[in-house]
Formats: C-alpha cells, structure tokens, sequence
C-alpha cells in the first residue's frame, strides 16, 4: 500500500487480498492429518510479507488455533506476527477476522486481550471508516473482526473490533469446485458496487488441488471482469498464497481509484 497516494485512496477503494484458514500452515500431523487442514504453507508474518492484507483466523478455548476437529499453536504466535510486521511497517493496513464456531468454546476474556495487545493499531468500529481515505486513518491501521461463538455479543460503534456482520461471505460448503466457482460469480455479481456499501463482501476460492489454487483464483478474476462486476469485488482470499499473485490486487486498486476521480 506504500506505493499508492495515500491522501487518495479510501478504505473502500481497496481490493483486499487474502488468505482462507490463515493459520493452518503447521496443523496436524505431516503426511497424516495434516492434508486434511492444510491450507497455507507459511507462516502469518511470511504471508503478510507476500502481500496478504486480510487474515481468516479459527480459535478455541484456552487460546487455540483450530480447523475442522484439529487444534494448533497459540493465538499468542498469530498475534505476535502480525504485531510483527506492523512494527517493520508505517502505512499497510489489514484486515483481520477472529472467529470461534460450531460450537467450540470462546477462549476467556478474548474481546479485552485482542485490544490489549493491538490497541495501539486498531480502528475504532465506525461506518465512516469506508468513506476515510489512509493518511486520515493513520497511525491506527487494522481493522479487526471478532466472531464469537456465544450469541448476544455485541460491539457497539466505537469499540476497538469490529463486529462480525460488517464481514459477509457466501461460501458454500460443497466441495465441487465448479459449483464453488459459479456461486462465487453468482453472489458477488448480487452485492452492491462498493462505493455505495458499507460493510466487507469476501469472495473465497478454495479448490481440492493445491498447487493450482492461483491458476483458479486468477480466472475467477477474468471471469469476473467479463460478467462487469469488477466493482464489487473487495476481498478475494484463497488457499495457498502466492506473491505473484498479490500484484494483480494493485492493478485493480489502481483502477478503482482512477475511476473515481
């Protein structure tokens, strides 16, 4: 993000990239279990390196990380890389979801110990966020959604985290990737531009193949430009990260902005 204007980009000009089941990279047993959750192959602080802007994180009481049945590392290693490359950074923001459920248990006190430890970097709940362009943001630079198991809960404007409903996603849980791939399409092209909407919409490209999750990814993107909903695309995360790919994300951006002006 250092590379664009920062007194002229606004939240909602961005196009998000991200990554799904962040903090997979060392679940499971190798060769065992592990292919059963593994859904990126490096580390939090690595992935933010590689140009991921927005983190799908899974935890569990006492402060676990976990995907399907399988449990991980603390949330402590999660937060602590991302703390990380905020301190190596002045001006890449990120957009970060924490989320307990089916029926696992929130880990205790989560809400006050996520402030306490990124306080200094969160931007308060507020719909006037979106229409807010980077440097007005500044020195505050993530936001952070968090999904807790417990119904009731909720986080009024102006608390450090975001509640969860401003995070929407139509992901369906069919593994047939050109199902996936259609009902992608399909709900992106229903949702708002967005300039006139004020919450996130993440697509999620997912695929049972690994090494060609990017070449998926990638047509999705053509795919989506083609059917003339390029305008409401926001955050598109997916297994397995790459650099390379990180680069289309800036073009898009550019675009947006250029468009608006």
């Amino acid at each position: 993000m250092w590379k664009l204007n920062l007194n002229s980009v606004w939240i909602r000009d961005i196009v998000w990239p991200g990554t799904h089941d962040s903090a997979t990279v060392k679940m499971g047993i190798p060769l065992l279990t592990r292919p059963l959750a593994w859904c990126q192959e490096c580390s939090i602080y690595n992935q933010l390196v590689r140009g991921t802007r927005v983190l799908d994180i899974w935890v569990e009481a006492p402060h676990r990380v976990f995907h399907e049945v399988l449990k991980s590392y603390k949330v402590d290693l999660v937060i602590r890389d991302i703390k990380r490359f905020l301190s190596e950074t002045k001006s890449e923001f990120l957009t970060v979801e924490v989320r307990t459920e089916y029926g696992h248990q929130d880990p205790t006190e989560m809400e006050k110990w996520l402030t306490e430890q990124l306080g200094d970097y969160l931007i308060d709940q507020d719909n006037h966020v979106f229409d807010k362009t980077l440097a007005e943001l500044l020195p505050k630079r993530v936001i952070f959604l968090w999904k807790p198991e417990t119904k009731g809960i909720f986080l009024e404007l102006g608390y450090p985290l975001w509640s969860s409903a401003y995070l929407k996603s139509d992901l369906i849980d069919i593994d047939l990737p050109l199902t996936k791939f259609k009902s992608n399409l399909s709900h992106l092209g229903s949702h708002p531009p967005v300039l006139s909407r004020e919450y996130f919409y993440s697509v999620v490209c997912v695929k049972p193949v690994s090494n060609r999750i990017i070449g998926y990814a990638r047509l999705f993107i053509s795919q989506m430009f083609k059917k003339g909903h390029g305008d409401r695309l926001q955050i598109l995360s997916c297994d397995f990260i790459d650099g390379d790919f990180i680069h289309a994300f800036i073009g898009i951006t550019r675009a947006r902005i250029e468009g608006r002006a």
